[in-house]
């Protein structure tokens, strides 16, 4: 069982309504599905803020050697590059792929990737390895659907996926949510105040997940 630290209480901005969440792929869901209205979950000044969410299509992290890009265009244009610190005209292409993040874990370079047309595969979380005369990297884990959105917390690694919710442990993944309403939702954003309450943003509102008690609440924006 989870443990919960923290406040037990998050509240959720005033421009938002507790709604049953809908079934997915019905009238109900369809109507957030063909919603503009994309959020972000953050946390500032330790509250809970929501934001019209931006896409981007690229991430990096820096290193001493340099820096790593992650490009997530799509299909056939997506890929994981370095860039040398002493020479930025230098390009190395590491990984054909729709990189989503790149991220330090336990002094380790991680990255995530998303739908992979040509290997036929949702997603996954590889390793990347500098010691030797070039950069690899190798494959910790296999996702069950297309990771969208991810944060760490207490050393343990969130992912919410296309229609998944994991929590990933010691590089050992497990399923807390699964199937749930927001398939083809589009997750984009991850905080988590405690293990009673995670938020996530989609398309449509905003989703509280316990994972003490595995339950799950939305909040649509209200109707004006």
């Amino acid at each position: 069982m989870l443990k919960s630290f923290g406040q037990n209480s998050i509240d959720v901005p005033k421009a938002f309504e507790k709604t049953i969440p809908p079934k997915a792929w019905s009238v109900e869901w369809d109507k957030l599905h063909s919603s503009k209205n994309e959020f972000k979950v953050s946390i500032i000044d330790k509250k809970l803020e929501v934001s019209k969410y931006k896409e981007s299509k690229i991430c990096e992290i820096k290193t001493p050697d340099g820096k790593f890009v992650g490009i997530n265009f799509a299909e056939w244009a997506g890929k994981l590059l370095f860039v040398p610190a002493e020479s930025e005209n230098k390009v190395f292409t590491i990984k054909d792929g729709d990189i989503k993040f790149i991220f330090s874990y336990k002094d380790k370079l991680y990255f995530i990737e998303g739908i992979s047309v040509m290997h036929n595969s949702p997603g996954a979380l590889y390793e990347i390895d500098t010691s030797g005369a070039a950069i690899s990297y190798k494959k910790i884990l296999d996702f069950d659907d297309v990771p969208k959105a991810f944060t760490i917390y207490q050393n343990q690694i969130f992912v919410a996926g296309y229609k998944n919710f994991y929590i990933i442990n010691n590089l050992k993944k497990e399923v807390i949510f699964e199937n749930t309403f927001w398939s083809s939702l589009d997750p984009n954003s991850i905080v988590a105040f405690n293990y009673e309450n995670v938020f996530v943003g989609i398309r449509g509102g905003i989703v509280k997940l316990n994972l003490n008690k595995k339950s799950i609440k939305f909040y649509s924006l209200k109707q004006v």
